[in-house]
């Protein structure tokens, strides 16, 4: 859905928008939800089950959720730069330390490491995003994935 879905007002009862919000806000637990919502707690799992597979329920909470994101002035723009600035810090080369016996205090080893990890994560979720890394299934039903060479 584009953020102008956001906009179309869907006409819910005051039960299923208080449910929409709770929703949301909750995290998406649904049980939880529905019971804020006013729903019996008997029965909250299913109602909960029950109104996530209404078309105009999970419009309304898409819709919430993107009011909430632009509360927050999250954009996709703004997560890749967090990406990109978590990959930058994870490069930054630090110093190996170790314990001085001796001088009964860390010091440098000589030797520098970085936060790999961090950063392939960083990288993958950018590229996720960008869907650098597609799957390809061609029609016998085998599966190749793109190859670097390919994507640059």
């Amino acid at each position: 859905m584009s953020e102008n879905s956001a906009e179309i007002k869907v006409k819910l009862k005051p039960q299923q928008e208080r449910f929409c919000r709770e929703y949301v806000l909750n995290g998406g637990k649904q049980k939880e939800a529905a019971i804020a919502a006013g729903y019996s707690k008997k029965t909250a799992s299913v109602q909960a089950s029950r109104l996530l597979t209404n078309v105009n329920i999970l419009s309304r909470v898409h819709a919430i959720q993107i009011e909430e994101l632009k509360k927050l002035s999250v954009t996709p723009e703004s997560v890749i730069m967090k990406f990109l600035e978590i990959y930058d810090r994870c490069m930054q080369a630090k110093p190996v330390m170790e314990w001085d016996y001796s001088e009964h205090k860390m010091i440098e080893t000589g030797e520098y490491a970085f936060d790999s990890k961090g950063a392939i994560n960083a990288l993958t979720k950018i590229g996720d995003y960008l869907a650098m890394f597609k799957q390809n299934v061609n029609v016998n039903g085998e599966l190749s994935v793109s190859k670097l060479e390919d994507l640059l």
